[in-house]
């Protein structure tokens, strides 16, 4: 490694869990151990909550949220606290960045963004909008005025993934907070640094005690266990689709709100006309981006077929001179895999695309940088193959990607429409009339034109299909975090009501 790890990791997962307002140690103090995929080696133990631990929380956010001062605040009180959260944030953001980068893989030159730009500007743009949580007036209907109010939910339960751990608890504690409600975080299990050193510096900002709560934890009991919970009035789930769905099923029973956004299996289209250049450099970036652990990773690249064997061919040579190196160099850009599951779960998916019949054009098998023998890399991988197949239809969170020709524009939908997924997608041309119909007609949440996985704190985010449902990021995510309340004023009628009552002898 060319640095250390980062020098807090260990004193910040001693803290123990967060709940309201207190570190503590796990039920019959149980702990595991977080790994840095770099090199196998263990990074710290951190404490393995249970079910118990996340009923502990659930009371410190209810009891916060039913009699603390949060919920109560003005909007403008609320902005404060976020705004000096934001501040700390970046004041920390390379200690931030060194505990993804550690627990995740991802190059450091990425979490310093993810982690000391996005997060920072996520936070400060709802604190903007803590204070626009307002309703409408209606004219008088009959005998009454009425108006409507917009209130926080009231607990939050925040489940998120390894892939983005910062950057993805940001994009649901900042809008949430805004909206006045307080919340239980479970982050993933082999990613939960940063989650902890948030909760420390939310604190700090001046959250009040049980707002925010933090619980670590293996396996599914204390995710299942948050969203059983009755004191849980919202679950905010990014994750696979098939845990997505085992949670939409057991909200069922406390009928609770849910959004979740699950996977995806993105289409990045390159027609003939397009500046191949940039195209090109939109498609590297947009599947090898975090070694492909990217919900919106463009894995399905479509390309008339014109320029089909050229886009290959360089794509390919780029790959080639792109190997997996060690994420705190800050010239690297394709780190490792999140963990031992995800590196099985993506050698297994070569695999089957061998036997699929595709044609591995480059990648397709581990790799080691110069001095290392350990850790969960593998190299950026190309197949060539059809839209058929099982790795252009399944969501293989890794950097593997299938390049799959065409050559009309219908075909070209129908391929990007053609997957049980609805996340993302993109289009790259010259022609800006193909370009907007083209976007009209995909159906996913996102289409970019000439570009990859750009965003802003103010464009909302989130799928269709099997890709979930519900924003994140935008105005709009207020709405997710906040309920609608009709307030009817009884008002006085007929011709002496001016006058103040009933002046009849």
């Amino acid at each position: 490694m060319t640095d250390v790890l980062p020098l807090r990791a260990t004193a910040i997962a001693q803290d123990g869990l967060f709940i309201g307002g207190r570190w503590t140690g796990a039920t019959h103090d149980r702990v595991y151990a977080t790994v840095n995929p770099a090199d196998g080696t263990v990074i710290t133990d951190v404490a393995d909550g249970s079910a118990a631990d996340i009923d502990a929380a659930v009371r410190a956010a209810r009891r916060a949220f039913d009699e603390g001062p949060w919920p109560r605040m003005s909007g403008h009180e609320r902005a404060r606290i976020l705004l000096a959260a934001a501040d700390l944030i970046e004041r920390d953001a390379e200690e931030l960045a060194r505990l993804d980068t550690a627990d995740m893989g991802k190059p450091l030159a990425f979490t310093r963004i993810e982690n000391g730009f996005f997060a920072p500007a996520i936070y400060r743009y709802y604190a903007g909008l803590a204070s626009q949580m307002s309703g409408t007036t209606h004219d008088s209907v009959g005998s009454a005025f009425a108006y409507t109010l917009r209130e926080p939910i009231g607990v939050i339960g925040a489940i998120t993934p390894f892939n983005v751990p910062l950057l993805l608890a940001t994009t649901k504690l900042a809008p949430a907070l805004a909206a006045g409600n307080t919340i239980v975080h479970k982050p993933s299990e082999t990613t939960p640094l940063s989650a902890l050193k948030i909760a420390r510096l939310l604190a700090e900002a001046g959250l009040p005690e049980g707002v925010l709560n933090v619980v670590t934890g293996t396996g599914a009991a204390p995710g299942i266990a948050l969203v059983a919970h009755p004191g849980v009035d919202k679950i905010a789930f990014t994750g696979s689709n098939l845990v997505g769905q085992e949670i939409i099923r057991a909200s069922a029973d406390t009928l609770k709100k849910v959004s979740v956004e699950l996977g995806g299996k993105s289409a990045n289209i390159i027609f003939a006309d397009a500046y191949l250049d940039e195209a090109i450099d939109h498609a590297f970036n947009g599947i090898f981006y975090g070694s492909g652990q990217v919900c919106v990773a463009g894995s399905r690249l479509l390309v008339q077929r014109p320029v089909y064997d050229q886009v290959v061919e360089t794509l390919a040579r780029r790959a080639e001179a792109t190997l997996p190196g060690d994420p705190l160099d800050p010239g690297t850009v394709i780190g490792p895999l999140a963990h031992q599951l995800q590196f099985e779960k993506v050698s297994s998916y070569v695999r089957i695309g061998l036997d699929e019949g595709a044609e591995l054009v480059t990648g397709g098998q581990p790799h080691h940088p110069q001095g290392s023998d350990s850790g969960w890399y593998y190299r950026p991988t190309i197949f060539k193959g059809r839209n058929d197949m099982r790795i252009a239809q399944e969501e293989i969170f890794g950097p593997v990607i299938t390049v799959i020709p065409f050559d009309t524009d219908e075909e070209a939908v129908a391929l990007a429409n053609g997957t049980k997924f609805g996340l993302a997608s993109a289009v790259h041309t010259r022609d800006i009339k193909r370009a907007h119909s083209i976007a009209a007609a995909m159906r996913a949440g996102t289409c970019w034109i000439n570009t990859y996985a750009q965003w802003d704190p103010g464009i909302s985010f989130g799928g269709r299909k099997a890709s979930g449902y519900g924003r994140e990021l935008g105005p709009e995510v207020m709405h997710s975090y906040s309920e609608t309340k009709s307030v009817w004023v009884d008002l006085p009628v007929g011709p002496d009501a001016a006058l103040g009552g009933d002046l009849s002898l």
